[in-house]
């Protein structure tokens, strides 16, 4: 029998550098050797039909509690998909950014440590100060996908608390000055230690 694959969650804010770390650590000599298949928020976006969009995306502050009953069953959908994807062996790093400010609580991060309580999967909770997080948007708002501007717009404040509330992590990376290839190079060290 194939022993399943390691899960690496990194959960943070949108610009905090969480795919640039999945990048990185996917990177022959990142030190962890395998197979890592990137499966996250943005593969995610990818396959969520235009009506229930943003999805798992939706921004804290229970801005559209219209969509809010999509967003428990996406996530599940994809924790679903990345524990299959790691029971055949596979390698998965899945960068989230996990909040529970909706209209109602939805849940989220405690279904997802459910899912995977036979697995062998590392939480990393990715740090980085608003005003790098604002010089990111600022330098590339991807159409205006994220908000940009010399000021810091409110869902982006809300971003920073949100995510990590409530939360404990088994490692936590600061993108704030560090490298994504430093901080991948601390989830290696931890993966190989485990």
């Amino acid at each position: 029998m194939t022993a399943p694959g390691r899960i690496v969650i990194l959960n943070g804010a949108p610009r905090s550098g969480k795919s640039s770390i999945a990048h990185a650590l996917q990177a022959a000599g990142a030190g962890a050797p395998g197979t890592w298949l990137n499966f996250g928020v943005d593969a995610m976006m990818g396959m969520t039909p235009e009506h229930v969009r943003p999805g798992i995306g939706l921004r804290p502050g229970g801005e559209r509690p219209d969509l809010e009953p999509a967003v428990p069953h996406l996530y599940a959908g994809l924790f679903e998909a990345v524990a299959a994807l790691s029971r055949t062996g596979l390698d998965v790093v899945s960068d989230l950014g996990i909040h529970d400010d909706y209209a109602t609580s939805l849940g989220v991060w405690d279904d997802m440590r459910h899912r995977f309580k036979d697995l062998p999967v590392l939480t990393v909770g990715v740090l980085c100060d608003i005003d790098t997080i604002m010089a990111r948007r600022n330098a590339d708002p991807q159409g205006g996908f994220y908000a940009a501007g010399p000021e810091i717009p409110a869902p982006v404040r809300r971003w920073q608390t949100a995510v990590h509330a409530g939360k404990t992590y088994d490692l936590v990376v600061d993108t704030t000055s560090a490298a994504p290839q430093d901080c991948a190079a601390l989830i290696a060290a931890r993966l190989a230690g485990q």
